[in-house]
C-alpha cells in the first residue's frame, strides 16, 4: 500500500498558487485513474485506488502547509504505512520551471510542509520535487510560492500534472529513476525544459 501525499493550502484563495502544485499533481492522478471520490478526513482529504495492483491512498492535508506533518502522521499510523512507502509530492523552489526531481530522504530546503511532515512521521520518506522556479532573491521567495501560476505558466503545470499522472503507476511500483527520467523526456517532447538543467537558484 502506498501514501501519495500532495501538499498545499486549503481553500479557493489559495487553489492556483505554486505552493499548491502538490495539490493540482494529485487531483490530476485521482482523474486519471478513476479514483473514488474525495472524502474528509485524517485532517484533510482522501481519494482511494489502485495503481500498477497497488492499492494507493491520495492525501491532500487540510491543515495549511506547515501543519501538514498531522494529517500525513494521522493517515500513515491508521493504514500502517512504512516511510518508503509515502510519496509527498511538493513544490521546489530550488529547480526550474517544469523540472523534476524524484528523491529519498535528505535535506527540507526550508519548505515547511516538509519540515513538519519529517517532524510526525521521520525522514526518510519519497519526495517528487516540483520545480517552480526562485525569484532570485530570498525575500521574494514566500510572495513567489503563494502567488498564482502566471497565465503564461500554465500551459507547462497542466502538461507536467498530466505527464505525472500517467506515469504515477512507476512512482507506486518503485521505479523512481524511471518516473523522473519519463517525465523528464515527455516534458522535453511537450517543448517544456531543455536537456540541461540550468540551476535552481538560492
Amino acid at each position: 500500500m502506498r501514501l501519495f501525499v500532495g501538499l498545499g493550502n486549503p481553500g479557493t484563495k489559495y487553489q492556483g498558487n505554486r505552493h499548491n502544485i502538490g495539490f493540482m499533481a494529485v487531483d490530476e492522478i485521482a482523474r486519471r485513474h478513476g479514483f473514488a471520490p474525495w472524502r474528509r478526513r485524517f485532517q484533510g482529504e482522501t481519494s482511494e485506488g489502485t495503481l500498477e495492483r497497488e492499492r494507493v491512498v491520495l492525501l491532500k492535508p487540510a491543515t495549511f502547509m506547515n501543519e501538514s506533518g498531522r494529517s500525513v502522521g494521522e493517515a500513515a499510523q491508521f493504514f500502517k504505512i512504512d516511510l518508503p512507502d509515502i510519496v509527498v509530492l511538493h513544490d521546489e523552489i530550488e529547480l526550474p520551471p517544469a523540472k523534476v526531481r524524484v528523491k529519498t530522504g535528505g535535506g527540507i530546503a526550508g519548505h515547511n510542509g516538509l519540515r513538519s511532515i519529517s517532524a510526525h512521521v521521520g525522514n526518510d520518506y519519497r519526495r517528487v520535487r516540483l520545480g517552480v522556479g526562485h525569484p532570485g532573491v530570498k525575500e521574494l521567495v514566500h510572495a513567489h510560492v503563494l502567488n498564482d501560476f502566471a497565465k503564461a505558466e500554465r500551459p507547462w503545470v497542466e502538461a507536467l500534472c498530466d505527464i505525472i499522472a500517467e506515469n504515477a503507476e512507476l512512482l507506486a511500483a518503485g521505479k523512481d529513476s524511471t518516473f523522473q527520467n519519463k517525465v523528464h523526456l515527455a516534458m522535453q517532447a511537450k517543448g517544456f525544459g531543455s536537456n540541461e538543467d540550468n540551476g535552481g537558484g538560492k
